[in-house]
């Protein structure tokens, strides 16, 4: 059928086009569709785009989604964009390949907009790349959501969290008894958070935060997945945290659990 052939042909397209995700791990279908996807590129660069010529490739497609079919499409797809495509050269030329061979279809007719979003993604992928461990922080200059300054040169000094959650994030909830528990044992010692909520109902994220005691300052402009420092990032999953020693300098990635208590600790007795 040539709609399968058409979806075969914008997958890459698609991919980047979905939400970021929450917490997923796409790991096994990204080989597999990694190894797909390298059988179709080989038939176009030969010239072989019809549905005979990638009848295979077709069939395989289709054992694929039968394959997945329970998994959560967005988080799945964008998982997939992210661990196959670091660099998204040949998405972009498959999506512009549909664009011209098949113009009429509605793929095609919404590759400018798929084209946009992969040049968004490929932006924040080169940020994401820019902050290793050892490398300065980018800082911001923003009113908390009680309207106090919020800055990381406020906690000069201090061990600082770069929290990126949301109340809506099941595995950012799942996380917050440990961050929890590394603030209330550090705090006094120089540990200090800033939240980044990517959450869009302000009462919401009041009384969330006030019913389980975070007392720590978070950033909340009502935007979403559009949150303009997790934007300034390239935030792409959540939870996403950075922790900086008092210098500003990233020290620690994404830690969870005993490896954030573990850090935490080692951090201050360095500070």
């Amino acid at each position: 059928m040539k709609h399968r052939l058409i979806a075969l042909l914008a997958v890459l397209g698609i991919l980047c086009s979905v939400r970021p995700v929450i917490g997923a791990d796409a790991s096994d279908t990204s080989s597999e569709l990694k190894a797909l996807i390298t059988k179709v590129q080989n038939k176009l660069h030969e010239g072989k785009k019809t549905e005979a010529d990638l009848g295979d490739e077709l069939k395989e497609f289709d054992e694929l989604i039968a394959k997945h079919k329970e998994e959560k499409t967005d988080e799945s797809a964008q998982m997939l964009y992210l661990e196959v495509f670091k660099k998204a050269d040949k998405a972009i030329e498959l999506v512009q390949q549909l664009k011209k061979d098949y113009p009429d279809t509605k793929a095609a007719k919404n590759a400018d907009e798929v084209l946009e979003s992969m040049k968004q993604q490929e932006a924040a992928l080169r940020i994401q790349g820019s902050l290793v461990e050892g490398a300065k922080f980018p800082d911001f200059d923003e009113k908390d959501i009680a309207g106090k300054s919020l800055s990381v040169a406020n906690f000069k000094g201090k061990v600082v969290l770069i929290d990126f959650w949301a109340t809506w994030c099941a595995p950012c909830v799942g996380e917050l008894p440990n961050v929890i528990k590394s603030y209330e044992k550090h705090h006094d010692k120089g540990f200090e958070i800033i939240g980044v909520s990517l959450d869009q109902n302000e009462a919401g994220l009041k009384s969330f935060t006030k019913d389980r005691n975070m007392t720590w300052q978070q950033y909340f402009d009502g935007k979403g997945w559009g949150n303009k420092l997790a934007q300034k990032y390239g935030i792409q999953s959540i939870p996403a945290t950075f922790l900086l020693d008092g210098d500003g300098n990233i020290i620690g990635r994404d830690l969870r659990g005993e490896a954030l208590e573990e850090a935490v600790a080692k951090a201050l007795v360095k500070n």
